[in-house]
């Protein structure tokens, strides 16, 4: 029998975690978290009130995406079924919380647990080097859990912000390495763009890119680009209290706008929709989004994000940020399926609803 775990399986969880793992367990704390205040659920397997396995599971806030974070049988079920058990009982728990895929991470070395997950259907999408303590790399595998859902999408290649402020830099580079793949993406890209492109005065503002200055990073290295923005004059302006530093970021805006105007570099006044957005995409361009974390992270702050795909249900887009405080890895910030009313809602910040979106493109000539 399979049934949602409570607190009064932390024990047995602990001393099942401890049979089956000799590194990488976690530990009765993380338990206790999982069990009581996670974004996740723990379903055990049982025989005769004895738990002879679990799966645990994280869902992520504000996109279709649910994560198997661990599993394990005791060496007594094994060869029963119980782990096939565990991970079609997952499916269902994720489909129940309206999960577009399941993803996971697996020991490349792992022979039984990957002939199961492929038996299921699991596809690799993706490799860590080094991920376990003892250095083993990890695959990563995910699997639709909608039968009309596609996820043959445009592969774009993944980098992770480095810095807390880096997210459009990073944004932007994933989408310039999908329209030019010699470029190398590395940390003296990221913050060569982010010295061109950002606004900030010492420690006031917002710290990160708007989109003037990205767009003029794109230009500058061969890119088309075409930046729609529904903002006040100046971008997040009034993210800065010092009347001081107002006017500096605004004359750092006013001339990125000058030198957007004499390169012939279009801004359209106004915000994209979704179709409008997917339309661009669909003919070559690859859209980099302004949006408000909220939805995702619970915490309002100013974000970038690059899309990277469109089916009839969802927005895919990969998030540079890597949520590490909530256990999430890399895997969970891929190609992150957002559904589309969402997604149109996080795609403004603030009460004056700011958006921005810049069409990156490559430049003929």
């Amino acid at each position: 029998m399979v049934r949602l775990a409570t607190i009064s399986d932390l024990d047995a969880l602990v001393d099942l975690e401890a049979s089956c793992f000799h590194s990488d367990r976690l530990s009765r704390r993380n338990f206790r978290y999982m069990l009581t205040r996670a974004n996740g659920s723990i379903l055990v397997e049982e025989d005769d009130h004895t738990v002879r396995g679990y799966v645990l599971l994280l869902f992520s806030r504000g996109t279709a995406m649910a994560r198997l974070y661990s599993i394990a049988v005791g060496s007594l079920a094994r060869k029963q079924g119980v782990g096939e058990v565990l991970v079609k009982a997952a499916e269902v728990a994720a489909r129940e919380r309206g999960a577009a895929c399941l993803r996971l991470e697996i020991r490349k070395d792992n022979r039984a647990s990957l002939s199961l997950f492929n038996r299921l259907g699991y596809k690799k999408f993706g490799e860590f080097a080094s991920y376990y303590e003892d250095h083993m790399d990890a695959l990563r595998l995910e699997k639709t859990l909608t039968p009309d859902l596609n996820l043959d999408l445009l592969r774009v290649p993944f980098y992770e912000q480095t810095l807390d402020f880096t997210c459009g830099p990073s944004a932007l580079m994933m989408a310039m390495k999908a329209l030019h793949p010699e470029l190398t993406l590395n940390r003296k890209l990221e913050l060569r763009i982010w010295r061109e492109a950002t606004t900030i005065f010492m420690t006031s503002g917002h710290g990160g890119c708007g989109p003037y200055g990205l767009a003029l990073s794109a230009w500058h290295r061969g890119f088309g680009v075409e930046i729609y923005v529904k903002a006040e004059e100046t971008f997040l302006l009034n993210s800065v209290r010092s009347a001081e530093k107002k006017e500096v970021v605004r004359l750092v805006q006013e001339d990125m706008i000058e030198e957007i105007h004499s390169l012939d570099i279009p801004i359209i006044q106004g915000s994209l929709t979704v179709p409008e957005i997917r339309e661009k995409f669909e003919k070559g361009s690859i859209p980099v989004i302004f949006i408000s974390s909220y939805r995702i992270y619970g915490e309002k702050f100013p974000h970038w994000v690059v899309v990277v795909g469109f089916d009839d249900h969802f927005v895919y887009v990969h998030d540079p940020y890597v949520d590490y405080e909530n256990e999430e890895t890399p895997t969970d910030s891929i190609s992150m399926p957002i559904l589309h009313w969402e997604f149109g809602c996080m795609a403004r910040y603030g009460r004056a609803g700011l958006a921005a979106v810049l069409m990156i493109s490559r430049r003929e000539g």
